[in-house]
């Protein structure tokens, strides 16, 4: 159940109450207005490390599981940039950008998520 509470910081992870998996921005906006309607607390979920603190749930609530939001939408050779679903790894994004002379190339996250990171990071993993 990686992501129902795992994770390795501290302190130790609690696990939601509950887990979704949306498959579009119109499920989760769905989902986010009935668990605000209700006050209960939203965990989003994408690279699946753990190592970061991924699914904390102190407070319980709904943790919401982005992997399966894994669309590749756009790809700008000339402005270097790309847009990405959450749930898209680095491996499925250098697959898609093959043959482009353009390559994602965060090591230290194996196959892990490239949506999170493409937007967290300032340095050469940039597009």
């Amino acid at each position: 159940r990686p992501s129902g509470g795992s994770g390795r910081s501290v302190p130790r992870c609690a696990p939601p109450d509950a887990v979704v998996w949306p498959q579009d921005v119109a499920q989760v906006q769905e989902l986010a207005a009935l668990c605000h309607r209700h006050r209960v607390p939203m965990v989003p979920f994408g690279t699946g490390t753990g190592l970061e603190g991924g699914v904390n749930a102190v407070q319980g609530g709904v943790c919401f599981d982005l992997s399966r939001m894994a669309a590749i939408s756009e790809l700008s050779l000339e402005d270097f940039s790309v847009a990405v679903e959450p749930g898209v790894t680095r491996k499925a994004l250098n697959s898609h950008l093959r043959g482009t002379g353009l390559w994602f190339p965060v090591g230290t996250v194996g196959a892990g998520r490239a949506a999170g990171l493409k937007g967290c990071w300032g340095g050469p993993g940039v597009l």
